[in-house]
């Protein structure tokens, strides 16, 4: 397969995936419901600033792959997706705020595990995922958050 087609693949595989979660998990009245931070962004945020991440994550999965598809950073890869496709049905569908909580500090530190095993031999790909990192973190800081809020 050529790298374009590879590139292709990833990016269109990962932003659609990314669509449908977000559509089939989107937040509903138990979400406005729940106290929030202050420092809860508005809800015109999250899609944009999704879209963006997930170009970024398709194209370091595209990028690995063509480098070494069966490789300890594909396979972080692998992991950090299963992660991010996870989180969004176990908060919003399942309301489950806690577990969620495990899933996006888990999502944090894959993330960070790609960045290292990404840094020498792709520094680009590594270099794509310091935003997702910095979300993911902040993300995981707001479900911390909102789990203080929902049992005081």
């Amino acid at each position: 397969m050529s790298r374009n087609r590879i590139l292709f693949t990833f990016v269109l595989s990962t932003v659609l995936a990314g669509l449908v979660i977000g559509g089939l998990t989107a937040p509903d009245a138990w979400y406005a419901a729940l106290k929030k931070p202050a420092f809860n962004p508005p809800s015109w945020v999250f899609a944009p600033v999704w879209s963006v991440l997930y170009v970024l994550i398709g194209i370091a999965g595209a990028r690995t792959f063509a480098r070494r598809p069966k490789g300890p950073a594909m396979a972080a890869w692998i992991v950090q997706m299963v992660l991010n496709f996870a989180w969004s049905p176990v908060f919003f569908t399942l309301h489950a705020i806690a577990p969620a909580l495990a899933i996006v500090v888990a999502l944090t530190l894959a993330n960070a595990l790609f960045i290292v095993l990404t840094w020498r031999p792709d520094r680009l790909s590594a270099l794509f995922f310091v935003p997702y990192v910095a979300w993911t973190a902040f993300a995981a800081v707001l479900n911390g958050a909102i789990l203080r809020l929902a049992v005081t």
